[in-house]
């Protein structure tokens, strides 16, 4: 199958976890469903969802840490409180994003708006657009840095609901909302839906819309 590799970095990174409203602000591990295609939607200018294209990809950063920031919390007066929060930071992430539709590799060498990996302060940058072959796995392959339909046969991580994207009418409504593994550790699987990037030694999981309009 051909696809599209694509290489995004910034300098930070931060994924917001649904259940937390107030307080410390953790980062999800690995990016959702939902950021991805806000990435492909910015790249492509219009916006892009699960029936649009498939995608898989892999995520690494280079640390984490602890950020203080500053909030406004708006009362029913509406006038605004200064406040702070603290927000975990991943920092120099690179994700290694895989879409099936190949006609966007121009729209990623000259995205339409820019692109985040997660908040409108962690601007990112693409390093690389290439097409390349993924094939269908043969044995065991090494998966990590992505997520997977929880449950799902050898998958270890963290499990969270989470929406595969966000509805385009306001305000905006999450959709697709299911249950997903998150998995940061390398894991060694053999599964017949699972695709292989020769090229990078990497095992791909290729999230498609099935009958039902699931991910």
């Amino acid at each position: 199958m051909e696809v599209l590799r694509i290489v995004i970095t910034a300098w930070t990174a931060s994924f917001r976890y649904p259940i937390f409203i107030v307080g410390y602000q953790p980062s999800l591990p690995v990016p959702p469903l939902s950021t991805i295609y806000g990435i492909i939607s910015a790249a492509a200018g219009r916006p892009m969802g699960p029936g649009d294209t498939a995608v898989g990809y892999y995520f690494r950063c280079k640390g984490k840490g602890t950020d203080i920031e500053t909030i406004y919390e708006i009362g029913s007066n509406l006038k605004a409180k200064q406040n702070i929060c603290r927000r975990e930071i991943l920092f120099e992430p690179e994700l290694v994003l895989y879409i099936t539709d190949t006609g966007l590799a121009e729209n990623f060498r000259r995205p339409a708006h820019p692109l985040l990996l997660g908040r409108s302060g962690d601007l990112a940058s693409v390093r690389s657009v290439e097409a390349v072959k993924l094939a269908p796995a043969k044995g065991s392959v090494i998966v990590e840095g992505t997520i997977m339909p929880f449950p799902g046969d050898g998958l270890r991580g963290i499990v969270q609901a989470l929406p595969t994207h966000f509805s385009e009418d306001l305000p905006r409504r999450a959709l697709g909302t299911r249950l997903f593994c998150l998995v940061t550790e390398r894991l060694e699987l053999e599964r017949e839906d699972l695709w292989m990037d020769t090229q990078a030694g990497r095992g791909v999981y290729l999230h498609f819309v099935d009958s039902e309009g699931q991910v």
